[in-house]
Protein backbone atom coordinates (compact mmCIF):
# COMPACT_ATOMS: atom_id res chain seq x y z
CA UNK A 1 0.00 0.00 0.00
CA UNK A 2 1.27 3.41 -0.84
CA UNK A 3 0.39 6.88 -2.01
CA UNK A 4 0.84 8.27 -5.52
CA UNK A 5 0.68 11.69 -7.13
CA UNK A 6 1.30 13.18 -10.53
CA UNK A 7 0.82 15.96 -13.05
CA UNK A 8 0.43 15.93 -16.83
CA UNK A 9 0.75 19.26 -18.67
CA UNK A 10 -1.27 20.05 -21.80
CA UNK A 11 0.51 23.32 -22.69
CA UNK A 12 3.97 22.06 -23.73
CA UNK A 13 5.40 23.24 -20.41
CA UNK A 14 7.37 20.98 -18.06
CA UNK A 15 5.38 19.47 -15.22
CA UNK A 16 5.45 21.33 -11.90
CA UNK A 17 7.66 18.99 -9.88
CA UNK A 18 7.57 21.29 -6.85
CA UNK A 19 3.78 20.95 -6.68
CA UNK A 20 4.04 17.16 -6.95
CA UNK A 21 6.64 17.15 -4.19
CA UNK A 22 4.23 19.06 -1.92
CA UNK A 23 1.40 16.68 -2.70
CA UNK A 24 3.59 13.62 -2.21
CA UNK A 25 4.94 14.91 1.08
CA UNK A 26 1.36 15.11 2.38
CA UNK A 27 0.92 11.42 1.49
CA UNK A 28 3.76 10.40 3.83
CA UNK A 29 1.53 8.51 6.33
CA UNK A 30 0.33 6.23 3.50
CA UNK A 31 3.91 5.28 2.67
CA UNK A 32 6.37 5.89 5.50
CA UNK A 33 9.09 3.51 4.25
CA UNK A 34 10.42 5.29 1.15
CA UNK A 35 9.66 7.95 -1.44
CA UNK A 36 10.62 8.88 -4.97
CA UNK A 37 9.95 11.19 -7.92
CA UNK A 38 10.21 11.02 -11.68
CA UNK A 39 9.86 13.96 -14.07
CA UNK A 40 10.12 13.86 -17.85
CA UNK A 41 8.84 16.76 -19.92
CA UNK A 42 5.08 17.15 -19.41
CA UNK A 43 4.82 14.41 -16.77
CA UNK A 44 5.85 14.25 -13.13
CA UNK A 45 5.15 11.35 -10.78
CA UNK A 46 5.57 11.12 -7.02
CA UNK A 47 5.29 8.13 -4.70
CA UNK A 48 5.33 7.21 -1.01
CA UNK A 49 6.01 3.55 -0.34
CA UNK A 50 4.81 1.09 2.29
CA UNK A 51 6.91 -2.05 1.84
CA UNK A 52 4.69 -5.14 1.84
CA UNK A 53 5.21 -7.51 -1.10
CA UNK A 54 8.90 -6.92 -1.83
CA UNK A 55 11.00 -5.35 0.92
CA UNK A 56 13.97 -4.65 -1.38
CA UNK A 57 14.70 -1.46 -3.31
CA UNK A 58 14.02 -3.39 -6.51
CA UNK A 59 10.36 -2.42 -6.21
CA UNK A 60 11.03 1.26 -5.52
CA UNK A 61 8.69 3.74 -7.18
CA UNK A 62 8.07 5.50 -9.43
CA UNK A 63 9.31 2.49 -11.38
CA UNK A 64 10.92 3.47 -14.68
CA UNK A 65 11.70 0.99 -17.46
CA UNK A 66 13.69 2.88 -20.08
CA UNK A 67 13.74 -0.12 -22.42
CA UNK A 68 9.94 -0.40 -22.47
CA UNK A 69 9.46 3.37 -22.27
CA UNK A 70 7.11 3.14 -19.28
CA UNK A 71 7.00 4.82 -15.87
CA UNK A 72 4.65 3.64 -13.12
CA UNK A 73 3.30 4.93 -9.81
CA UNK A 74 1.06 2.39 -8.08
CA UNK A 75 -0.97 2.18 -4.88
CA UNK A 76 -2.39 -1.14 -3.77
CA UNK A 77 -1.65 -4.85 -3.92
CA UNK A 78 -1.94 -7.36 -6.76
CA UNK A 79 -2.49 -10.69 -5.02
CA UNK A 80 -2.15 -12.89 -8.10
CA UNK A 81 1.11 -11.31 -9.25
CA UNK A 82 3.10 -14.61 -9.08
CA UNK A 83 0.74 -16.23 -11.60
CA UNK A 84 0.81 -13.17 -13.86
CA UNK A 85 4.60 -13.10 -13.65
CA UNK A 86 4.72 -16.68 -14.92
CA UNK A 87 2.54 -15.70 -17.88
CA UNK A 88 4.81 -12.77 -18.67
CA UNK A 89 7.98 -14.83 -18.36
CA UNK A 90 6.48 -17.27 -20.85
CA UNK A 91 6.11 -14.29 -23.20
CA UNK A 92 9.81 -13.49 -22.81
CA UNK A 93 9.77 -10.78 -20.13
CA UNK A 94 12.63 -10.80 -17.61
CA UNK A 95 12.26 -9.53 -14.03
CA UNK A 96 14.73 -7.94 -11.63
CA UNK A 97 12.44 -7.52 -8.59
CA UNK A 98 10.27 -9.84 -6.54
CA UNK A 99 7.08 -7.82 -6.11
CA UNK A 100 3.85 -6.89 -7.83
CA UNK A 101 4.91 -3.45 -9.12
CA UNK A 102 7.12 -4.72 -11.92
CA UNK A 103 4.46 -7.28 -12.87
CA UNK A 104 1.96 -4.45 -13.24
CA UNK A 105 4.31 -2.40 -15.40
CA UNK A 106 5.27 -5.26 -17.73
CA UNK A 107 1.73 -6.59 -17.78
CA UNK A 108 0.58 -3.24 -19.14
CA UNK A 109 3.29 -3.36 -21.79
CA UNK A 110 2.15 -6.83 -22.83
CA UNK A 111 -1.62 -6.42 -22.69
CA UNK A 112 -2.49 -2.72 -22.39
CA UNK A 113 -5.86 -2.12 -20.75
CA UNK A 114 -6.65 -5.82 -21.24
CA UNK A 115 -4.40 -6.32 -18.21
CA UNK A 116 -7.09 -4.97 -15.88
CA UNK A 117 -9.49 -7.97 -15.93
CA UNK A 118 -6.50 -10.22 -15.19
CA UNK A 119 -5.75 -8.44 -11.90
CA UNK A 120 -6.94 -9.79 -8.57
CA UNK A 121 -6.29 -7.03 -6.10
CA UNK A 122 -6.91 -3.48 -4.99
CA UNK A 123 -5.23 -0.77 -6.99
CA UNK A 124 -5.03 2.71 -8.38
CA UNK A 125 -2.12 3.43 -10.70
CA UNK A 126 -0.71 5.78 -13.29
CA UNK A 127 1.49 4.71 -16.22
CA UNK A 128 3.26 7.18 -18.50
CA UNK A 129 3.94 5.95 -22.04
CA UNK A 130 7.04 7.88 -23.08
CA UNK A 131 6.92 7.24 -26.82
CA UNK A 132 3.16 7.75 -27.21
CA UNK A 133 3.27 10.74 -24.83
CA UNK A 134 0.15 9.64 -23.02
CA UNK A 135 -0.94 8.80 -19.49
CA UNK A 136 -3.03 5.80 -18.44
CA UNK A 137 -4.73 5.79 -15.03
CA UNK A 138 -6.99 3.08 -13.62
CA UNK A 139 -8.85 2.05 -10.49
CA UNK A 140 -9.87 -1.38 -9.19
CA UNK A 141 -13.31 -2.92 -9.59
CA UNK A 142 -14.78 -1.82 -6.25
CA UNK A 143 -12.77 1.34 -5.71
CA UNK A 144 -10.86 -0.02 -2.72
CA UNK A 145 -7.97 2.25 -3.66
CA UNK A 146 -8.80 5.92 -4.31
CA UNK A 147 -7.65 8.30 -7.03
CA UNK A 148 -8.58 12.00 -6.96
CA UNK A 149 -8.28 14.30 -9.98
CA UNK A 150 -8.00 18.05 -10.53
CA UNK A 151 -8.11 19.32 -14.11
CA UNK A 152 -7.67 22.72 -15.68
CA UNK A 153 -7.13 23.76 -19.28
CA UNK A 154 -3.37 23.52 -18.75
CA UNK A 155 -2.91 20.36 -16.69
CA UNK A 156 -4.26 17.28 -14.93
CA UNK A 157 -3.17 16.47 -11.38
CA UNK A 158 -3.98 13.32 -9.45
CA UNK A 159 -3.31 11.88 -6.00
CA UNK A 160 -4.34 9.13 -3.60
CA UNK A 161 -5.96 11.61 -1.22
CA UNK A 162 -8.01 14.76 -1.73
CA UNK A 163 -6.30 16.77 1.05
CA UNK A 164 -2.93 16.03 -0.53
CA UNK A 165 -4.15 17.32 -3.89
CA UNK A 166 -5.05 20.63 -2.23
CA UNK A 167 -1.42 21.00 -1.13
CA UNK A 168 -0.35 21.33 -4.75
CA UNK A 169 -2.15 24.67 -5.00
CA UNK A 170 -4.04 26.06 -8.00
CA UNK A 171 -7.38 24.70 -6.71
CA UNK A 172 -10.26 26.88 -5.57
CA UNK A 173 -11.90 24.78 -2.82
CA UNK A 174 -15.54 25.68 -3.41
CA UNK A 175 -18.28 23.29 -2.31
CA UNK A 176 -20.39 21.59 -4.96
CA UNK A 177 -24.11 22.11 -4.09
CA UNK A 178 -25.11 18.84 -5.76
CA UNK A 179 -22.48 16.95 -3.76
CA UNK A 180 -23.73 18.65 -0.59
CA UNK A 181 -27.21 17.38 -1.45
CA UNK A 182 -25.82 13.84 -1.68
CA UNK A 183 -23.88 14.25 1.57
CA UNK A 184 -26.89 15.39 3.59
CA UNK A 185 -29.38 12.93 2.09
CA UNK A 186 -27.53 9.82 0.88
CA UNK A 187 -25.81 9.10 4.22
CA UNK A 188 -22.70 11.15 3.30
CA UNK A 189 -22.20 9.14 0.11
CA UNK A 190 -21.11 11.35 -2.79
CA UNK A 191 -21.00 9.08 -5.86
CA UNK A 192 -18.09 9.35 -8.30
CA UNK A 193 -17.02 11.34 -10.17
CA UNK A 194 -18.17 14.08 -7.79
CA UNK A 195 -16.52 15.01 -4.52
CA UNK A 196 -17.70 17.61 -2.04
CA UNK A 197 -15.41 20.14 -3.78
CA UNK A 198 -16.38 21.44 -7.21
CA UNK A 199 -12.77 21.54 -8.45
CA UNK A 200 -11.87 17.94 -7.59
CA UNK A 201 -13.24 14.67 -8.96
CA UNK A 202 -12.51 11.03 -8.27
CA UNK A 203 -11.95 8.39 -10.91
CA UNK A 204 -14.95 6.03 -10.68
CA UNK A 205 -14.34 2.44 -9.60
CA UNK A 206 -13.68 -0.05 -12.42
CA UNK A 207 -12.72 2.81 -14.74
CA UNK A 208 -9.68 3.72 -16.75
CA UNK A 209 -8.73 6.99 -18.39
CA UNK A 210 -6.19 7.69 -21.12
CA UNK A 211 -4.98 11.27 -21.58
CA UNK A 212 -2.42 12.48 -24.10
CA UNK A 213 -0.16 15.51 -23.83
CA UNK A 214 -2.68 17.69 -25.68
CA UNK A 215 -5.40 16.89 -23.15
CA UNK A 216 -7.37 14.55 -25.41
CA UNK A 217 -9.10 12.11 -23.08
CA UNK A 218 -10.69 8.68 -23.39
CA UNK A 219 -12.48 7.02 -20.47
CA UNK A 220 -14.15 3.62 -20.08
CA UNK A 221 -15.75 1.40 -17.47
CA UNK A 222 -13.91 -1.92 -17.63
CA UNK A 223 -16.02 -4.08 -15.27
CA UNK A 224 -19.69 -4.31 -14.32
CA UNK A 225 -21.55 -6.52 -11.85
CA UNK A 226 -24.60 -8.35 -13.27
CA UNK A 227 -27.08 -9.86 -10.80
CA UNK A 228 -28.96 -13.15 -10.90
CA UNK A 229 -27.87 -16.78 -11.40
CA UNK A 230 -26.56 -18.03 -14.71
CA UNK A 231 -28.73 -20.48 -16.61
CA UNK A 232 -26.66 -23.43 -15.36
CA UNK A 233 -27.03 -22.23 -11.74
CA UNK A 234 -30.80 -21.80 -11.51
CA UNK A 235 -31.29 -25.29 -10.09
CA UNK A 236 -28.77 -24.88 -7.26
CA UNK A 237 -29.91 -25.42 -3.67
CA UNK A 238 -28.90 -23.50 -0.55
CA UNK A 239 -26.35 -26.20 0.20
CA UNK A 240 -24.88 -25.90 -3.31
CA UNK A 241 -24.52 -22.13 -2.97
CA UNK A 242 -23.07 -22.55 0.52
CA UNK A 243 -20.36 -24.86 -0.86
CA UNK A 244 -19.45 -22.32 -3.51
CA UNK A 245 -19.45 -19.34 -1.16
CA UNK A 246 -17.26 -21.14 1.37
CA UNK A 247 -14.77 -22.27 -1.29
CA UNK A 248 -14.56 -18.78 -2.77
CA UNK A 249 -14.14 -17.13 0.64
CA UNK A 250 -11.37 -19.61 1.50
CA UNK A 251 -9.52 -18.68 -1.68
CA UNK A 252 -9.98 -14.96 -1.05
CA UNK A 253 -8.62 -15.20 2.50
CA UNK A 254 -5.68 -17.39 1.50
CA UNK A 255 -4.51 -15.22 -1.40
CA UNK A 256 -4.55 -12.14 0.87
CA UNK A 257 -1.91 -13.75 3.05
CA UNK A 258 0.64 -13.10 0.30
CA UNK A 259 3.02 -10.60 1.87
CA UNK A 260 6.60 -10.37 3.07
CA UNK A 261 5.32 -9.22 6.49
CA UNK A 262 2.92 -10.58 9.13
CA UNK A 263 -0.83 -10.20 8.54
CA UNK A 264 -3.31 -9.67 11.41
CA UNK A 265 -7.12 -9.41 11.62
CA UNK A 266 -9.44 -6.61 12.78
CA UNK A 267 -11.80 -8.67 14.94
CA UNK A 268 -15.17 -7.16 15.84
CA UNK A 269 -16.62 -10.45 17.02
CA UNK A 270 -19.22 -10.54 14.25
CA UNK A 271 -19.70 -13.30 11.70
CA UNK A 272 -17.54 -11.72 9.00
CA UNK A 273 -14.33 -10.97 10.90
CA UNK A 274 -14.66 -14.16 12.98
CA UNK A 275 -14.89 -16.17 9.77
CA UNK A 276 -11.63 -14.62 8.57
CA UNK A 277 -9.89 -15.77 11.75
CA UNK A 278 -11.26 -19.29 11.39
CA UNK A 279 -10.24 -19.56 7.73
CA UNK A 280 -6.75 -18.22 8.43
CA UNK A 281 -6.33 -20.94 11.03
CA UNK A 282 -7.52 -23.45 8.42
CA UNK A 283 -4.77 -22.44 5.99
CA UNK A 284 -2.16 -22.91 8.69
CA UNK A 285 -1.53 -19.42 10.08
CA UNK A 286 -0.30 -20.19 13.59
CA UNK A 287 0.87 -16.98 15.27
CA UNK A 288 -2.15 -14.84 14.37
CA UNK A 289 -2.65 -11.38 15.90
CA UNK A 290 -6.21 -10.06 16.33
CA UNK A 291 -7.37 -6.60 17.38
CA UNK A 292 -10.62 -5.28 18.90
CA UNK A 293 -11.80 -1.88 20.14
CA UNK A 294 -14.44 -0.69 22.60
CA UNK A 295 -15.76 2.60 23.96
CA UNK A 296 -17.48 3.91 27.06
CA UNK A 297 -21.19 3.17 27.38
CA UNK A 298 -23.53 6.13 26.72
CA UNK A 299 -27.27 6.69 26.47
CA UNK A 300 -27.90 3.23 27.88
CA UNK A 301 -26.00 1.65 24.98
CA UNK A 302 -23.07 -0.70 25.44
CA UNK A 303 -19.85 0.55 23.89
CA UNK A 304 -18.12 -2.73 23.10
CA UNK A 305 -18.69 -6.29 21.92
CA UNK A 306 -15.68 -7.77 23.63
CA UNK A 307 -17.56 -10.87 24.79
CA UNK A 308 -17.73 -12.07 21.17
CA UNK A 309 -14.26 -11.03 20.02
CA UNK A 310 -12.81 -12.57 23.21
CA UNK A 311 -14.70 -15.79 22.47
CA UNK A 312 -13.16 -16.08 19.00
CA UNK A 313 -9.69 -15.08 20.19
CA UNK A 314 -9.80 -17.72 22.92
CA UNK A 315 -11.28 -20.39 20.63
CA UNK A 316 -8.47 -19.99 18.11
CA UNK A 317 -5.70 -19.03 20.52
CA UNK A 318 -4.84 -15.78 18.77
CA UNK A 319 -2.48 -13.14 20.08
CA UNK A 320 -5.34 -10.81 20.98
CA UNK A 321 -5.13 -7.06 21.60
CA UNK A 322 -8.08 -5.27 23.23
CA UNK A 323 -8.23 -1.48 23.03
CA UNK A 324 -10.53 0.54 25.34
CA UNK A 325 -11.19 4.20 24.53
CA UNK A 326 -12.56 6.86 26.90
CA UNK A 327 -14.98 9.55 25.67
CA UNK A 328 -12.37 12.22 26.37
CA UNK A 329 -9.97 10.61 23.90
CA UNK A 330 -12.65 10.52 21.20
CA UNK A 331 -12.98 14.31 21.35
CA UNK A 332 -9.20 14.75 21.45
CA UNK A 333 -8.60 12.55 18.40
CA UNK A 334 -11.57 13.52 16.20
CA UNK A 335 -9.78 16.47 14.54
CA UNK A 336 -6.86 14.25 13.52
CA UNK A 337 -9.21 11.56 12.23
CA UNK A 338 -11.08 14.10 10.10
CA UNK A 339 -7.79 15.52 8.87
CA UNK A 340 -7.04 12.05 7.50
CA UNK A 341 -10.34 11.81 5.59
CA UNK A 342 -10.34 12.48 1.87
CA UNK A 343 -14.03 13.33 2.18
CA UNK A 344 -16.18 13.83 5.29
CA UNK A 345 -17.76 10.66 6.65
CA UNK A 346 -20.46 10.49 9.31
CA UNK A 347 -20.20 6.85 10.37
CA UNK A 348 -19.28 6.75 14.03
CA UNK A 349 -16.86 3.91 13.54
CA UNK A 350 -14.47 6.14 11.57
CA UNK A 351 -12.93 7.15 14.88
CA UNK A 352 -12.94 3.49 15.91
CA UNK A 353 -10.94 2.51 12.83
CA UNK A 354 -8.63 5.47 13.27
CA UNK A 355 -7.75 4.68 16.89
CA UNK A 356 -7.65 0.94 16.31
CA UNK A 357 -5.30 1.41 13.34
CA UNK A 358 -2.99 3.52 15.49
CA UNK A 359 -2.62 0.58 17.86
CA UNK A 360 -2.48 -2.13 15.19
CA UNK A 361 0.30 -0.33 13.31
CA UNK A 362 2.55 -0.91 16.32
CA UNK A 363 2.30 -4.66 15.73
CA UNK A 364 1.48 -5.30 12.03
CA UNK A 365 1.76 -3.67 8.62
CA UNK A 366 -1.14 -5.62 7.10
CA UNK A 367 -4.55 -6.68 8.43
CA UNK A 368 -7.51 -8.50 6.99
CA UNK A 369 -10.90 -6.91 7.60
CA UNK A 370 -14.51 -7.99 7.00
CA UNK A 371 -15.92 -5.05 5.03
CA UNK A 372 -18.32 -5.85 2.21
CA UNK A 373 -20.14 -8.92 3.49
CA UNK A 374 -23.29 -7.00 4.49
CA UNK A 375 -23.60 -5.29 1.11
CA UNK A 376 -22.90 -8.47 -0.85
CA UNK A 377 -24.99 -10.92 1.13
CA UNK A 378 -27.89 -8.69 2.30
CA UNK A 379 -26.93 -8.18 5.92
CA UNK A 380 -28.72 -4.87 6.48
CA UNK A 381 -32.27 -4.44 7.75
CA UNK A 382 -33.55 -2.55 4.70
CA UNK A 383 -33.14 -5.39 2.21
CA UNK A 384 -36.29 -7.30 3.30
CA UNK A 385 -38.21 -4.00 3.21
CA UNK A 386 -37.10 -3.38 -0.38
CA UNK A 387 -37.73 -6.99 -1.41
CA UNK A 388 -41.37 -6.92 -0.43
CA UNK A 389 -42.16 -3.38 -1.58
CA UNK A 390 -44.43 -2.36 -4.44
CA UNK A 391 -42.05 0.58 -5.00
CA UNK A 392 -38.48 -0.62 -4.25
CA UNK A 393 -36.99 2.85 -4.69
CA UNK A 394 -39.41 4.42 -2.20
CA UNK A 395 -38.75 1.63 0.32
CA UNK A 396 -34.99 2.04 -0.02
CA UNK A 397 -35.19 5.78 0.36
CA UNK A 398 -37.40 5.56 3.44
CA UNK A 399 -34.99 3.14 5.14
CA UNK A 400 -31.61 4.58 4.11
CA UNK A 401 -31.83 8.29 3.29
CA UNK A 402 -31.01 10.63 6.16
CA UNK A 403 -33.54 13.28 5.12
CA UNK A 404 -36.53 13.96 2.94
CA UNK A 405 -36.06 16.65 0.31
CA UNK A 406 -38.13 19.06 2.42
CA UNK A 407 -35.98 18.41 5.49
CA UNK A 408 -32.84 18.94 3.39
CA UNK A 409 -34.29 22.22 2.03
CA UNK A 410 -34.88 23.38 5.60
CA UNK A 411 -31.32 22.42 6.61
CA UNK A 412 -29.17 24.25 4.04
CA UNK A 413 -28.96 27.98 3.46
CA UNK A 414 -30.78 29.07 0.24
CA UNK A 415 -27.46 29.63 -1.57
CA UNK A 416 -26.69 25.90 -1.40
CA UNK A 417 -30.13 24.52 -2.19
CA UNK A 418 -30.46 22.43 -5.35
CA UNK A 419 -33.71 22.79 -7.25
CA UNK A 420 -33.94 19.05 -7.88
CA UNK A 421 -33.73 16.05 -5.57
CA UNK A 422 -30.22 15.16 -6.76
CA UNK A 423 -29.56 12.19 -4.47
CA UNK A 424 -33.04 10.78 -4.98
CA UNK A 425 -32.78 11.13 -8.75
CA UNK A 426 -29.42 9.34 -8.70
CA UNK A 427 -30.78 6.35 -6.78
CA UNK A 428 -33.96 6.18 -8.88
CA UNK A 429 -31.90 6.10 -12.09
CA UNK A 430 -29.54 3.49 -10.64
CA UNK A 431 -32.48 1.23 -9.74
CA UNK A 432 -33.77 1.55 -13.32
CA UNK A 433 -30.50 0.38 -14.92
CA UNK A 434 -30.53 -3.07 -16.59
CA UNK A 435 -28.64 -5.97 -15.04
CA UNK A 436 -30.59 -6.40 -11.79
CA UNK A 437 -34.19 -7.52 -12.17
CA UNK A 438 -35.21 -8.44 -8.62
CA UNK A 439 -35.99 -5.55 -6.27
CA UNK A 440 -33.51 -6.68 -3.64
CA UNK A 441 -30.82 -7.05 -6.31
CA UNK A 442 -31.33 -3.42 -7.33
CA UNK A 443 -30.61 -2.36 -3.75
CA UNK A 444 -27.67 -4.75 -3.40
CA UNK A 445 -26.13 -3.51 -6.65
CA UNK A 446 -26.43 0.12 -5.56
CA UNK A 447 -24.95 -0.62 -2.15
CA UNK A 448 -22.13 -2.83 -3.49
CA UNK A 449 -20.98 -0.56 -6.30
CA UNK A 450 -21.74 2.90 -4.86
CA UNK A 451 -22.46 3.02 -1.12
CA UNK A 452 -19.81 0.44 -0.22
CA UNK A 453 -17.18 2.32 -2.22
CA UNK A 454 -17.82 5.72 -0.68
CA UNK A 455 -18.58 4.70 2.89
CA UNK A 456 -17.16 1.46 4.38
CA UNK A 457 -14.33 0.99 1.87
CA UNK A 458 -13.26 4.64 1.92
CA UNK A 459 -13.48 4.66 5.70
CA UNK A 460 -11.14 1.70 6.03
CA UNK A 461 -8.65 3.03 3.48
CA UNK A 462 -8.48 6.53 4.99
CA UNK A 463 -8.31 5.48 8.63
CA UNK A 464 -5.81 2.62 8.24
CA UNK A 465 -3.55 4.48 5.83
CA UNK A 466 -3.35 7.39 8.26
CA UNK A 467 -1.05 5.07 10.22
CA UNK A 468 0.72 3.30 7.35
CA UNK A 469 -1.40 0.17 7.81
CA UNK A 470 -2.60 -1.88 4.84
CA UNK A 471 -6.13 -3.28 5.16
CA UNK A 472 -7.12 -6.20 2.95
CA UNK A 473 -10.78 -7.09 2.45
CA UNK A 474 -11.32 -10.72 1.35
CA UNK A 475 -15.08 -10.31 0.87
CA UNK A 476 -14.26 -7.82 -1.89
CA UNK A 477 -12.29 -10.38 -3.91
CA UNK A 478 -13.87 -9.92 -7.32
CA UNK A 479 -14.50 -13.67 -7.73
CA UNK A 480 -16.47 -13.76 -4.47
CA UNK A 481 -18.27 -10.52 -5.37
CA UNK A 482 -19.35 -11.90 -8.74
CA UNK A 483 -20.47 -15.14 -7.09
CA UNK A 484 -22.47 -13.28 -4.43
CA UNK A 485 -24.31 -11.32 -7.11
CA UNK A 486 -25.48 -14.59 -8.69
CA UNK A 487 -26.85 -16.00 -5.42
CA UNK A 488 -30.65 -15.52 -5.43
CA UNK A 489 -32.10 -13.25 -2.78
CA UNK A 490 -34.08 -16.13 -1.28
CA UNK A 491 -30.76 -17.57 -0.06
CA UNK A 492 -29.54 -14.27 1.38
CA UNK A 493 -32.52 -12.68 3.13
CA UNK A 494 -33.55 -15.38 5.67
CA UNK A 495 -32.05 -15.71 9.17
CA UNK A 496 -31.83 -11.95 9.58
CA UNK A 497 -29.83 -11.64 6.34
CA UNK A 498 -26.64 -13.23 4.99
CA UNK A 499 -28.18 -16.72 5.21
CA UNK A 500 -25.83 -18.37 2.72
CA UNK A 501 -22.76 -16.75 4.29
CA UNK A 502 -23.89 -17.75 7.79
CA UNK A 503 -24.37 -21.33 6.61
CA UNK A 504 -20.83 -21.27 5.24
CA UNK A 505 -19.56 -19.80 8.51
CA UNK A 506 -21.20 -22.61 10.53
CA UNK A 507 -18.70 -24.99 8.98
CA UNK A 508 -15.82 -22.88 10.29
CA UNK A 509 -16.58 -20.92 13.49
CA UNK A 510 -18.57 -21.34 16.75
CA UNK A 511 -22.33 -20.82 16.38
CA UNK A 512 -22.42 -18.32 19.29
CA UNK A 513 -21.13 -15.53 17.05
CA UNK A 514 -23.47 -16.47 14.20
CA UNK A 515 -26.79 -16.70 16.05
CA UNK A 516 -26.58 -13.38 17.83
CA UNK A 517 -28.01 -9.96 17.14
CA UNK A 518 -26.09 -8.11 14.45
CA UNK A 519 -23.45 -5.79 15.88
CA UNK A 520 -21.09 -3.09 14.65
CA UNK A 521 -18.29 -0.85 15.95
CA UNK A 522 -20.42 1.08 18.48
CA UNK A 523 -19.36 4.59 19.52
CA UNK A 524 -22.25 5.59 21.81
CA UNK A 525 -20.68 8.95 22.68
CA UNK A 526 -21.16 10.17 19.10
CA UNK A 527 -24.59 8.64 18.64
CA UNK A 528 -26.01 10.00 21.90
CA UNK A 529 -24.60 13.53 21.87
CA UNK A 530 -24.54 14.76 25.44
CA UNK A 531 -22.28 16.33 28.06
CA UNK A 532 -18.80 17.35 26.93
CA UNK A 533 -19.31 15.94 23.44
CA UNK A 534 -22.47 17.99 22.89
CA UNK A 535 -20.73 21.13 24.17
CA UNK A 536 -17.88 20.49 21.75
CA UNK A 537 -20.32 20.07 18.84
CA UNK A 538 -22.16 23.27 19.83
CA UNK A 539 -18.92 25.25 19.82
CA UNK A 540 -17.93 23.75 16.47
CA UNK A 541 -21.19 24.81 14.83
CA UNK A 542 -21.77 28.18 16.51
CA UNK A 543 -18.24 29.61 16.49
CA UNK A 544 -18.45 32.65 14.14
CA UNK A 545 -15.01 31.74 12.78
CA UNK A 546 -16.45 28.41 11.58
CA UNK A 547 -19.55 29.93 9.96
CA UNK A 548 -19.46 29.23 6.22
CA UNK A 549 -23.08 30.10 5.60
CA UNK A 550 -23.96 26.48 4.82
CA UNK A 551 -26.80 25.85 7.23
CA UNK A 552 -30.12 27.43 8.12
CA UNK A 553 -29.71 28.98 11.61
CA UNK A 554 -33.23 27.92 12.59
CA UNK A 555 -32.41 24.28 11.85
CA UNK A 556 -29.14 24.51 13.79
CA UNK A 557 -31.03 25.86 16.78
CA UNK A 558 -33.59 23.08 16.52
CA UNK A 559 -30.95 20.35 16.34
CA UNK A 560 -28.90 21.77 19.21
CA UNK A 561 -31.99 22.13 21.39
CA UNK A 562 -33.08 18.51 20.94
CA UNK A 563 -30.22 16.42 19.50
CA UNK A 564 -31.69 13.10 20.69
CA UNK A 565 -35.01 13.83 19.02
CA UNK A 566 -33.50 14.50 15.58
CA UNK A 567 -32.25 11.15 14.34
CA UNK A 568 -32.06 9.68 10.84
CA UNK A 569 -33.85 6.45 9.82
CA UNK A 570 -30.53 4.69 10.44
CA UNK A 571 -30.61 6.10 14.00
CA UNK A 572 -27.74 8.46 13.33
CA UNK A 573 -27.56 12.02 14.62
CA UNK A 574 -28.54 14.74 12.14
CA UNK A 575 -26.64 17.18 14.34
CA UNK A 576 -23.48 15.08 14.14
CA UNK A 577 -23.72 15.08 10.35
CA UNK A 578 -23.52 18.88 10.24
CA UNK A 579 -20.76 18.97 12.84
CA UNK A 580 -18.76 16.38 10.89
CA UNK A 581 -18.92 18.49 7.73
CA UNK A 582 -17.82 21.62 9.58
CA UNK A 583 -14.99 19.74 11.28
CA UNK A 584 -13.72 18.28 8.00
CA UNK A 585 -13.75 21.66 6.26
CA UNK A 586 -11.87 23.23 9.17
CA UNK A 587 -9.24 20.50 9.27
CA UNK A 588 -8.66 20.86 5.51
CA UNK A 589 -8.30 24.64 5.82
CA UNK A 590 -11.40 25.31 3.69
Amino acid sequence: MCGLAGELRFDAQPADLAAIERITHHLAPRGPDAWGFHAQGPIALGHRRLKIMDLSDGSAQPMVDAHLGLSLAFNGAIYNFPELREELEALGYAFYSGGDTEVLLKGYHAWGEALLPKLNGMFAFAIWERDAQRLFIARDRLGVKPLYLSRTGQRLRFASALPALLKGGDINPILDPVALNHYLNFHAVVPAPRTLLAGIEKLPPASWMRIDASGKTEQKTWWTLPYGPREDEKHLTLEDWTDRVLDSTREAVAIRQRAAVDVGVLLSGGVDSSMLVGLLREVGVEDLSTFSIGFEDAGGERGDEFQYSDLIAKHYGTRHHQLRIAEREIIEQLPAAFRAMSEPMVSHDCIAFYLLSREVAKHCKVVQSGQGADELFAGYHWYPQVDGASDPYAAYREAFFDRSYDDYAATVAPKWLTANDAAGDFVREHFAMPGADAAVDKALRLDSTVMLVDDPVKRVDNMTMAWGLEARTPFLDYRLVELSARVPGKFKLPDGGKQVLKEAARRVIPSEVIDRKKGYFPVPGLKHLQGDTLNWVRELLLDPRQDRGLFNPAMLDRLLTDPQGQLTPLRGSKLWQLAALNLWLSEQGI
